[in-house]
């Protein structure tokens, strides 16, 4: 049996094998057929040399990571032992920065590798899809850019849209005038912004239209210059809603997409606006497309289960 010994020096060792050595256990799951021993500031690993020779890889692309952000988290282990290749957990530096300091001085920045993507892709280009399942961040990340550039002057207005579409629900059958029918569909933008601006200052924006938050029906005819738009949930937008979504953009305008084509509310037979425009508009400059995954669900580590199990039953009903 071959023999590895890798010495920590330049980093603590307790940080980096995690608390009761939890980053150790997830190495273990990885490599089941390797003898994984850390103590004190060493670590020796025993197997077959191939084995070895591919944790030696793994464990310094993750002391690289971790000399870098200084932290690892199961997040980062999963992503980094499984990715083909730096880029698709590495991002630029600046792309981990605090976006801005929300309510109650919160640090809100992007927090997991394709959040950062997410970031980036949004610095890059002026209209950005961000795809993927539920707890991801997409919506929340999005938001923050949002507010980022409205603090920064950047724009003069925040404009979030979702299409009124929910399963087995009528707006019709809903209580009250048209923003309170509405009010709920927006509740996830709502909640997002009142984490990053006070809800006086908030009231005040809507009040004043600098933010605006409203059905896809609103965008129609309209030109959206100097704004930062988003379109959450558009998985449930048709063709139409969403060509007429995107030919809205104006001048110094930026667009973000967001949605998961695995939760789709629409009546069957109707093609879903996200999944057409992903497939006609991926080869257009200056229009990014971020995919998000189970490895960025930064809610309970309950959702990531939850995602994995539905995935497994649906590939094989699919």
């Amino acid at each position: 049996m071959n023999e590895l010994i890798i010495e920590l020096t330049e980093i603590n060792p307790r940080e980096f094998f995690g608390l009761q050595n939890s980053n150790i256990q997830l190495l273990k799951k990885y490599f089941p057929k390797l003898k994984i021993v850390a103590r004190g500031s060493k670590m020796k690993v025993y197997g077959d040399e191939d084995m070895l020779e591919e944790f030696d890889t793994r464990l310094n692309m993750l002391l690289e990571h971790f000399g870098k952000y200084n932290k690892l988290d199961e997040n980062i282990i999963e992503r980094v032992l499984t990715s083909e290749s730096k880029a698709d957990y590495e991002t630029s530096a600046n792309s981990g920065e605090t976006l801005l300091h929300g309510v109650g001085g919160k640090i809100i920045k992007a927090q997991t590798a394709n959040q950062r993507k997410l970031v980036e892709s949004s610095n890059k280009n002026d209209m950005v899809f961000a795809i993927g399942p539920a707890g991801t961040g997409k919506t929340y990340t999005g938001v923050a850019l949002a507010v980022k550039a409205l603090k920064e002057k950047q724009v003069r207005r925040i404009i979030l849209t979702r299409p009124a579409v929910e399963a087995g629900e009528n707006l019709g059958f809903l209580p009250g005038d048209l923003k309170e029918k509405l009010d709920p569909y927006m509740q996830p933008l709502y909640d997002a912004l009142r984490d990053m601006i006070p809800s006086e200052k908030l009231e005040s924006f809507i009040e004043k239209g600098i933010i605006q938050i409203a059905p896809m029906a609103f965008m129609r005819g309209r030109t959206l210059d100097n704004a930062f738009v988003i379109l959450d949930e558009a998985q449930n937008t048709t063709h139409a809603q969403m060509k007429m979504f995107l030919t809205r953009m104006g001048k110094n305008a930026k667009f973000i997409i967001t949605g998961d084509p695995g939760q789709i509310d629409l009546p069957r037979r109707v093609t879903s606006g996200l999944k057409e425009a992903i497939l006609v508009l991926k080869n257009i400059q200056g229009i990014g497309i971020i995919h998000l995954d189970d490895k960025d669900v930064i809610r309970h580590k309950l959702v990531k289960k939850v995602i994995a199990a539905y995935k497994e039953i649906e590939n094989r009903n699919g």
